[in-house]
Parts: C-alpha cells; sequence; structure tokens
C-alpha cells in the first residue's frame, strides 16, 4: 500500500520516441505475439456496434421511449458497449474538449512535465499503468484527473495551456455527469428496479468521476505495440470521446451487464487523441450485488471490497484483460 509513491523505473515519454523518428520501438513496448494486434481493417472495424438515440428520452412519448430502453437492454446484454447519438452534449464543446487536449499535448515538454504524475493517485501527466517492474509498456501518454467528489477535484492540477483549457474541462464534466445520470435510471430500470436504485447505491449524488485523455503517438511499428493493452474499465459507467479522425478502439469480447473487454490500436502515420470519462461509486462503499438482484441459485460471485480498495488493486497491476476480475471470484 506504501510502495505507490513513485514509479519503479525513470519515466520515458512515448511522445518523445515517436518525435525522434525511430524507425525501430523499444523492446519494452514490444508485445508477446498472442497480444499483439490484428491490424486488418476488415478485422477490426467491420463490426455493427449498437448506435442508439436517445432522443426519445427525454419526451413524452412513452412507447419510442419504452423502445429506447429495450435497445439499451439489448447491447448491456449482448455487447456492454454501445455509441449514443442526440445524448445532450454539445458537439462543440466536445470539438472544443479534443482540441485543448491535442494542443496541451502539443505543447514543450517542460510545461508537460510540470504536471508529471505518480503512481499514488495518478492524477496529471503520465506514460505508465501499474508499478511491475521490467514490465512491457504501451505506446501511449495520458492525463488524468479527479472531477467528483468535489473533496478530490483540485483545478490546480489541470492544465493551464489553452488558456481555456480548465472552463472547458469544468463544463464538460457537467455535461457529461449530467448525461450519466440518465444514463444509471435506464440501467436501474432495465435491471427491474425503481430508476434511483442504482444511483443510490452508487452513493446518490456523492459519487466520483474522473477524466482520463489518452494521447496515442505515430508507431513505427504498429504491428507490434498496443495503445493500451487490453482490460475493462474498474468503474460504473466510461463515456469514451474517441479522436473523430483516426479508428483504433478494438473491443474484444461480451457479457451480460459487465464490462466489456477492449483495447488500442496505434497508427504509423497518425496521432490519436480520446477523452476517457469514468463515472464511478463513492470511493468508500463497499461495492457488492444490490440484495434485489441475489438469490440462493444466483449468489454473489465476488466479495464486497469498497472502490478504492479495487481501484487499487487494478492500478498495481496495470491492464490485463478480465483476469484481474477474474481472480476476485469468490471460491
Amino acid at each position: 500500500m506504501n510502495k505507490l509513491h513513485d514509479w519503479p523505473e525513470p519515466i520515458v515519454r512515448v511522445q518523445s520516441l515517436s518525435d525522434s523518428g525511430t524507425p525501430l520501438i523499444p523492446e519494452r513496448y514490444v508485445k508477446p505475439p498472442i497480444e499483439r494486434p490484428s491490424i486488418n481493417p476488415t478485422a477490426s472495424m467491420d463490426v455493427n456496434i449498437p448506435v442508439i438515440d436517445l432522443v426519445g428520452l427525454y419526451g413524452d412519448d412513452h412507447a419510442l421511449h419504452a423502445a429506447i430502453l429495450d435497445q439499451i437492454s439489448i447491447a448491456c446484454r449482448e455487447w456492454g458497449f454501445f455509441q449514443v447519438i442526440n445524448h445532450g452534449v454539445s458537439p462543440q464543446l466536445m470539438d472544443r474538449a479534443r482540441e485543448v487536449w491535442r494542443q496541451f499535448f502539443h505543447s514543450p515538454m517542460e510545461v508537460k512535465q510540470a504536471y508529471a504524475n505518480t503512481p499514488k493517485t495518478y492524477e496529471g501527466y503520465g506514460s505508465r499503468l501499474g508499478v511491475e517492474k521490467g514490465a512491457i509498456l504501451d505506446w501511449s501518454d495520458y492525463y488524468f484527473l479527479h472531477y467528483l467528489p468535489s473533496t478530490l477535484k483540485d483545478c490546480n492540477k489541470w492544465p493551464t495551456i489553452p488558456a481555456d483549457c480548465r472552463e472547458v474541462l469544468d463544463e464538460y464534466g457537467k455535461q457529461l455527469v449530467k448525461l450519466c445520470g440518465r444514463l444509471m435510471k435506464v440501467l436501474s430500470i432495465n435491471l427491474g428496479l425503481e430508476e434511483e436504485r442504482l444511483q443510490n447505491a452508487f452513493g446518490g449524488e456523492n459519487i466520483g468521476a474522473c477524466l482520463r485523455v489518452n494521447f496515442y503517438p505515430k508507431c513505427p511499428q504498429p504491428d507490434l505495440a498496443l495503445g493500451l493493452s487490453s482490460h475493462s474499465d474498474p468503474g460504473g459507467i466510461t463515456l469514451l470521446l474517441p479522436d473523430n479522425h483516426v479508428p483504433g478502439l478494438q473491443v474484444l469480447s461480451n457479457a451480460t451487464y459487465k464490462s466489456v473487454e477492449h483495447r488500442v490500436i496505434v497508427n504509423s502515420s497518425k496521432e490519436r487523441v480520446s477523452l476517457a470519462f469514468f463515472y464511478n461509486p463513492k470511493s468508500d462503499i463497499p461495492i457488492e450485488p444490490l440484495k434485489e438482484l441475489v438469490a440462493p441459485d444466483r449468489p454473489p460471485l465476488y466479495p464486497a471490497m469498497t472502490f478504492d480498495e479495487y481501484r487499487l488493486f487494478i492500478r498495481m497491476r496495470g491492464p490485463s484483460g478480465k483476469s484481474q476480475v477474474e481472480s476476485l471470484k469468490s471460491r
């Protein structure tokens, strides 16, 4: 627990490696053959991910409202992943959010280094996940910050370049928290619960929310590396704002109401920026199945633990598919 104050090895910024023009990536970034990406466009992109129009959630058309709930229920069961449109978040704000972060990552290194993070909280500018010495690393840099609760929100740890960065981040967070609240009601209803049940189990208004901005520099050997290794997100809901020009996310599997396993590939000619917003339970609330969803023939699969305990467990090990979750199953 007390070993998370610093990284086990000196940090190398992936963007600096990319900008150096090296034709070969360092061995530290070469994935084992079984983990290497498929860069066949047909294999990775010809998939009909569910696209759900949320406009009917906000009107009086009860039939349309019920149809949207059903679409989300099916997407959660069969995918664990779906795209939403007409969701209420300003398109102009999304575009600006992507642009301010692109500008930040193209700032001088000394500016970015002023925000360098440590594994204790991960807040700030980083280039690795997990603290295992000698681990194979991902081809990406990132920026991590807390939005909620207010006790963890420290705007002094948010970039000031470009000049409107903090203002954009604050408004972006407000709109995404509002969208997550709406989705939580839908998920509750689809589980046969009162619409506020999941939100209350998360801590009511005392939830956690954080943002991870991913920067994937150009990679000279994209067939050997990953921008982000296979993993499933540890929190409640993840809202991903992808790069609007360069694809990269690969969804690997699906299961009933479980976090979908996914990873990110890299590109030899184009960089990518994406924003992952995490809507999480209150950090000190024990996470366990709701009593309404447990039965003698359907016992809890996992022991109760707080979200802080689970997040620390994940951070110690870094991304590694579903193996971390599976290792916690009750015996």
